[in-house]
């Protein structure tokens, strides 16, 4: 598979307002995708949310929240040494796990301490709702950017256990070494800020807020077709 076509570097340098002037970039690059009824828009909790509600908007596509957790190193939780993701999808950096000496403990208290904030946060934001349908849709994953790729890893092999009939990343920015890499797993990669000296995602954004469950929420309910 194949998901080269979306790169560009057209905008390699551009900074965004906010997370919902990058989704009304990103929903400008998805217009294929547009008035189609076997799409869904999914946007990575918390801070892909207020991105994948324009893009849902602009393409007249459901919306739905995915939940992705980073499993952080011990005593440096901002470096992911994988992630996991609903329904139990799970991807492990092995060489960096090997580098640092993560023992099989440490993983497994990560991976316990991060599933119950995973399963918290669903309850918050979906309730008793189950998790809308992906089988034979084009699922579409928006996250507000990527670094290491992790969370996009784990979320991509998730919802293809679902059955989907492609799935496509939509992120605002990446550096462009991941963005190639995730092509080789999605179906499509729409990755419109590569900057060449990429350091983090924030640097992307004038306003770079953290995204809280009320956030969440509200954009959940508000309607998108």
């Amino acid at each position: 598979m194949s998901g080269m076509r979306g790169l560009t570097r057209r905008s390699a340098r551009r900074v965004f307002r906010d997370r919902r002037e990058a989704g009304d970039v990103l929903a400008q690059k998805l217009v294929s995708y547009r008035d189609r009824n076997d799409v869904l828009v999914l946007g990575l909790a918390r801070g892909g949310v207020p991105v994948a509600w324009p893009v849902a908007r602009a393409l007249g596509a459901p919306l739905d929240v995915f939940l992705v957790r980073k499993l952080g190193v011990p005593q440096w939780q901002e470096l992911a040494m994988g992630a996991l993701a609903s329904g139990g999808g799970v991807v492990i950096n092995d060489s960096l796990v090997r580098s640092l000496g993560v023992s099989d403990e440490q993983m497994q208290d990560a991976i316990v301490r991060e599933t119950d904030e995973l399963h918290r946060r669903e309850r918050a934001y979906r309730g008793d709702l189950p998790p809308v349908e992906m089988a034979n849709k084009t699922v579409i994953l928006v996250d507000d950017g990527i670094a290491t790729g992790a969370s996009m890893l784990a979320a991509i092999r998730a919802v293809r256990a679902d059955g989907p009939s492609a799935v496509v990343v939509a992120v605002p920015v990446g550096p462009p070494s991941t963005c190639r890499e995730l092509a080789t797993e999605a179906d499509d990669v729409v990755c419109a800020t590569m900057p060449p000296g990429f350091e983090a995602v924030g640097q992307a954004y004038e306003d770079f807020h953290q995204v809280t469950d009320d956030e969440v929420r509200e954009l959940l309910g508000a309607p998108t077709v």
